[in-house]
C-alpha cells in the first residue's frame, strides 16, 4: 500500500505539478487551420499527392525498389527543405544518415511510404514539424515542404 501511494505521489509530482514549469505562452497550431495553406501550396506547386490520416500531405514521385524502411531503419538520404514562400532554409546534395525514429514526426510518417531510390514531396503541417517553439532558423509554427530522396537503407 505505501508503494503504490508513493508511486502515485510521484506520478502527481512529475506530470501535475506544472505549476512550477513557466508556461511560455506557446501552442501548435492545428492541422486543420493550415489546411487551406498547404492545400494552395501543393495546387501552385503541381504536387497531386495524399493528405495521410496524421495531416501529413505527401506525393511520392519515384517510388524506388526494393524495401521499405521502417521506423527502426537507418536511412541515408539527399533532401531539400522549403517554407511555403519558396525559400530554402536547408539543402544537402551529399547524403546525410539518421535513423527515422530520430527525426521530426513527418519525415517518420513519411519516410516509410518510399523505397530504396525513391524521392517523397512532402508538405508538414508544423505540428508534426517544429510545433510552436520552432528550432533553429525555423520559426515557430511554420508549415514545411521538403523533397526528400532515399540513397540507401542500412
Amino acid at each position: 500500500m505505501r508503494r503504490t501511494f508513493f508511486i502515485l505521489s510521484v506520478f502527481f509530482l512529475l506530470f501535475n505539478g506544472s505549476s512550477c514549469i513557466k508556461d511560455t505562452g506557446c501552442q501548435n497550431k492545428t492541422i486543420q487551420s493550415e489546411q487551406a495553406a498547404m492545400t494552395a501550396y501543393a495546387v501552385s506547386n503541381g504536387i497531386a499527392g495524399t493528405t495521410h490520416s496524421s495531416g501529413l500531405y505527401y506525393q511520392v514521385s519515384t517510388p524506388g525498389s526494393g524495401a521499405f524502411p521502417t521506423s527502426t531503419s537507418r536511412v541515408s538520404v539527399t533532401y531539400t527543405g522549403k517554407y511555403l514562400d519558396g525559400t530554402v532554409f536547408e539543402t544537402t546534395t551529399t547524403p546525410v544518415t539518421f535513423g527515422v525514429n530520430e527525426v521530426i514526426v513527418g519525415w517518420q510518417i513519411g519516410i516509410p511510404l518510399v523505397q530504396k531510390g525513391g524521392t517523397i514531396k512532402m508538405i508538414i503541417p508544423s505540428s508534426l514539424a517544429y510545433g510552436c517553439s520552432g528550432r533553429g532558423s525555423i520559426p515557430g509554427n511554420t508549415i514545411l515542404f521538403f523533397e526528400v530522396r532515399i540513397v540507401d537503407i542500412l
